[in-house]
């Protein structure tokens, strides 16, 4: 049997036979290698991928789900929960619900997670939100979609039922193959919260975020958890934050810890302060603070093996063995895990050195910044030894002519 073949019938690309037996001489990356479909049904736990869209970004989120289901899903058939905060099309369903390989549904926002609260005048919501447009405010949609990510999605019914959730948004790209469970793999290793890349929030966002969270802290202190990650989000042991955090726009997570009591009291704390609205609270923040504090940091998992692009910022695997034997389609110069400043807290929060392939990326980027500026340096100096000479020349060849005008002239 041909090396070909062998990886499509483990990785279940065709012939997904259960009763596979891999022959000993078998040259074969073990890591290719998939459990038969009828263990990996077996074992699945309750899990689904969620998704907040609205019908216009229909084409955007297909190219996502494609990933998704090409890249894991297809191997493993997890739900999809689609949240929108007006009814779906009937576009939208039919072209989604054709590319999911696990069941779709698809649910409307009640108008109270999507909306302002009672305590929040709209008319001064509104000029706060217009007055903060030009300094990354934002819209007032925008606002009501960060409330919902921190506080309401895993509150609605159709999340009952599940344990653990991948979020999902528009165009974004899964670059490698994941040939295991992901969500099985958090649970049977005590993992709470997953995430892929490490960012600074505007802090002209959030001014009162951390005063806020002090003032829940002062009232709850039982809910810091010992050995947290703290160091994380703060470089002075909690005096300030430094505004890292998690990019929420990928996150792997128990549903369990939105749930406890812990986070459901921080949540309505702060949503009575009214910063989602007279500020410009992100989930992000808000999540990452809350799993930095209220966590044991041996709960946070960075999924250093899962290559993902978002915007212009992507993690990509660095090592070559793994990115050729999971079929990555990025280029590891181009990863912003180990660059971002908020990544390298997070490894030196957790007393862990950063990876020999991530010191060598950043000892080129060192040499290159080196020589880009001698070769700026270099440049200037020639432009101005340059200058110099064209000064020189033309003083002289004024002096020149002057001395021959004198000369006519006598």
């Amino acid at each position: 049997m041909t090396l070909r073949k062998l990886q499509s019938r483990y990785l279940g690309i065709a012939n997904d036979d259960d009763d596979i037996a891999i022959p000993a001489d078998a040259e074969v990356d073990p890591r290719l290698i998939l459990p038969p479909r009828k263990v990996r049904m077996k074992e699945k736990v309750n899990a689904t991928f969620v998704t907040l869209a609205r019908n216009e970004e229909l084409y955007g989120l297909l190219t996502s789900i494609n990933h998704i289901e090409d890249r894991f899903n297809r191997k493993f058939h997890y739900d999809w929960v689609f949240f929108n905060d007006v009814p779906f099309s009937e576009e939208f369903i039919q072209m989604t619900s054709a590319v999911v390989s696990g069941k779709a549904f698809y649910e409307v926002i009640p108008k109270e997670h999507w909306s302002f609260p009672e305590w929040i005048n709209p008319d001064e919501a509104r000029a706060s939100i217009e007055k903060m447009k030009n300094k990354n405010g934002r819209t007032e949609s925008y606002r009501h979609m960060c409330r919902f990510e921190s506080g309401f999605f895993w509150q609605q019914p159709i999340m009952d039922k599940y344990d653990w959730y991948w979020r999902v948004e528009p165009n974004i790209e899964i670059y490698c193959d994941i040939n295991y469970d992901v969500f099985k793999y958090m649970q049977d290793n005590n993992k709470v919260y997953g995430f892929t890349i490490a960012f600074h929030e505007f802090r002209n966002t959030i001014p009162t975020l951390w005063k806020s969270t002090q003032e829940f802290l002062d009232h709850h202190p039982e809910y810091i958890a010992e050995d947290n990650l703290q160091a994380f989000v703060s470089d002075n042991n909690g005096k300030t934050y430094n505004t890292c955090h998690f990019w929420t726009n990928f996150e792997i997570a128990s549903l369990d810890f939105w749930r406890s009591q812990a986070y459901r009291e921080y949540f309505d704390f702060l949503d009575h302060k009214g910063g989602f609205f007279w500020e410009r609270w992100g989930d992000a923040p808000i999540h990452s603070i809350a799993a930095s504090l209220f966590l044991q940091k041996d709960k946070i998992h960075f999924f250093e093996d899962i290559g993902y692009k978002h915007t212009a910022y992507r993690k990509c695997p660095l090592e070559l063995t793994y990115r050729a034997s999971h079929h990555c389609a990025c280029d590891p110069e181009r990863d912003w895990t180990y660059r971002s400043p908020c990544g390298k807290k997070y490894f030196k929060a957790m007393g862990i050195p950063l990876p020999q392939a991530a010191l060598d990326l950043l000892e080129r980027d060192k040499k290159a910044k080196e020589a880009k500026n001698k070769a700026e340096k270099e440049a200037k100096e020639k432009e101005a030894s340059e200058k110099e000479a064209s000064e020189k020349a033309e003083k002289e060849a004024k002096e020149n002519a002057e001395k021959e005008a004198k000369e006519k002239a006598e």
